[in-house]
């Protein structure tokens, strides 16, 4: 059987060789890399630019990208015919391909993100590490840790005034240098499908811009999303430790702090929905106005085949919808994890209509194809490309982030900064 000829359907003419052959798992890799990108950009609004409203969300978004980092890469290796040539991208990197170009640009960002984590982190390191070889009586656990912590220090134990100020010039440095890097991984996969692949849907020069503006704004909605959750999890568990010790901090403190960070989010949240809106219009306008060769079975697939998928779900529910829900006043904590998930369910919708959208009409211009999504695999390649390989890569990063918070802890505390 031919490489997606058990999830494509024809319809008129199109060409025998035509087959829809970037699936749900191409779908899934620019969605997952804007969310780190657009995750990173969150924490480097307080560590860059200092808005010292998003501190707390900062440190639990940098965390969340570092967590998503590794997942980025799990849906082409699952896309891939032959997983195990996918390791050559980052052993032979060079700039004649575009997808070489990617393990370069990935490495760096990974560089970046695992040392701004290691500077901020560093203090707890030192002081986890000590206060773990201070223990009197030590289990084959505590030992663990105590070797883990001792590793991470990487034999940097000062932590003085002037050595902690260092670390925090390291960390706006690193976070500075990290923003270009982040956009450019994510615009990177704009500019394959604007210019490496002749598709009329996807040649643009706005494909990057509009991959990296919807990109800020997932990764920014899934941090609020999680970051809700997270919160009301901890309320949960201080609410139980108090009915033992009443110098637990009480959940209406929890609650008032969590808040005012998400109102804080939520407005950059708007900008950046604003700006992705714009250009996804702009582009939109400027196809039909010059309306080119190929604007004919585009307009047919924009305003026909694809109208509920593009206006109904990407603009309406994804994208008005949640802007409303941000804009009207008092905001509450409810409304902020419903919009949260509109914008993710938005920007899923954008990437689906740009893949697999893109994709739905022959190169003859007389044909179209349409994509249907495997559900129940009945084999490797159906798990891959269907339903369940989707939902592997969606629940990946959760819980890598919930391994990686039993390290780095998400909150500060009362000693630290």
């Amino acid at each position: 059987m031919v490489h997606g000829e058990a999830w494509t359907v024809k319809e008129l003419f199109v060409y025998p060789n035509e087959y829809i052959y970037w699936t749900i798992q191409i779908v899934m890799y620019p969605f997952m890399t804007g969310l780190v990108a657009g995750a990173f950009v969150l924490s480097s609004l307080y560590h860059v630019f200092g808005v010292k409203a998003l501190k707390e969300i900062a440190r639990f978004s940098l965390v969340f990208s570092f967590a998503l980092l590794p997942v980025a890469m799990i849906p082409l290796l699952m896309h891939l015919q032959q997983p195990q040539r996918g390791i050559e991208v980052m052993l032979t990197p060079h700039f004649t391909s575009a997808i070489a170009a990617f393990g370069i640009v990935f490495s760096t960002y990974g560089m970046i993100v695992a040392s701004e984590l290691w500077f901020v982190y560093r203090r707890h390191f030192v002081e986890r590490s000590a206060a773990l070889v201070a223990m009197e009586e030590k289990g084959v656990g505590v030992r663990l840790l105590c070797l883990l912590y001792s590793v991470l220090t990487l034999g940097a134990r000062d932590v003085g005034a002037e050595a902690l100020e260092k670390d925090e010039k390291a960390v706006k440095v690193l976070a500075a240098a990290g923003i270009p890097v982040a956009c450019f991984l994510h615009g990177y996969a704009g500019f394959i499908f604007g210019s490496v692949k002749a598709n009329a849907l996807w040649m643009t020069p706005l494909m990057p811009v509009i991959f990296i503006c919807s990109a800020v704004v997932s990764g920014i909605a899934l941090c609020i999303l999680t970051y809700i959750a997270t919160m009301e999890i901890r309320k949960l568990i201080v609410a139980w430790k108090r009915k033992h010790d009443l110098t637990v901090t009480s959940g209406e403190e929890l609650g008032s702090a969590e808040i005012q960070v998400v109102t804080m989010t939520a407005r950059y949240l708007v900008m950046f929905l604003v700006l992705a809106i714009t250009l996804e219009l702009l582009d939109l306008i400027f196809r039909g106005y010059t309306a080119v060769k190929s604007w004919d079975i585009l307009r047919s697939v924009i305003y026909g085949r694809d109208f509920v998928d593009i206006f109904v779900l990407q603009y309406g529910i994804g994208n008005l919808v949640p802007f409303i829900i941000f804009l009207l006043p008092r905001l509450t904590i409810r409304r902020a994890a419903f919009g949260s998930f509109l914008v993710l369910v938005g920007v899923f919708m954008m990437r689906w209509n740009v893949v697999i959208g893109g994709q739905s009409f022959s190169s003859s211009f007389a044909g179209f194809m349409h994509y249907r999504l495997p559900v129940w695999p009945h084999d490797m390649e159906t798990f891959k490309e269907g339903l369940f390989g989707a939902l592997f890569v969606g629940i990946m990063p959760f819980i890598l982030f919930w391994l990686v918070s039993r390290i780095l802890p998400l909150f500060p505390t009362k000693d630290s900064d």
